[in-house]
């Protein structure tokens, strides 16, 4: 299996998935940190969170996948949403909590 297969399984296999520098408990990065601290605000606590620092080929094959050149990146229900600006955008004006809050896991 190739990394955008490993990929397109961690996206489709859960509904929120987010590839971040470290883990949720200790970011690697001020916007990872920060795009934790909206999904912990919109009440998303179970959600699936990749370590980009950990997998060089995830790293890069994210990049690739989404064709979006950082980190962090949210998928909701198997669609990309975003990087940081757009999720602090998007929670700001309630789209965030509605997509998240949409449908319970």
């Amino acid at each position: 299996m190739n990394v955008q297969d490993t990929i397109r399984d961690q996206v489709k296999g859960h509904r929120v998935v987010l590839y971040m520098k470290g883990t949720p408990q200790f970011p690697q990065c001020g916007f990872s940190a920060t795009a934790t601290e909206i999904l912990k605000r919109c009440g998303v606590s179970d959600y699936f969170s990749v370590d980009v620092l950990s997998d060089a080929g995830i790293r890069q094959g994210i990049k690739d996948y989404a064709n979006w050149p950082t980190i962090p990146q949210l998928y909701v229900d198997g669609e990309f949403v975003g990087g940081c600006d757009i999720m602090r955008e998007m929670y700001a004006n309630g789209e965030l909590q509605e997509m998240l809050g949409a449908k319970k896991a």
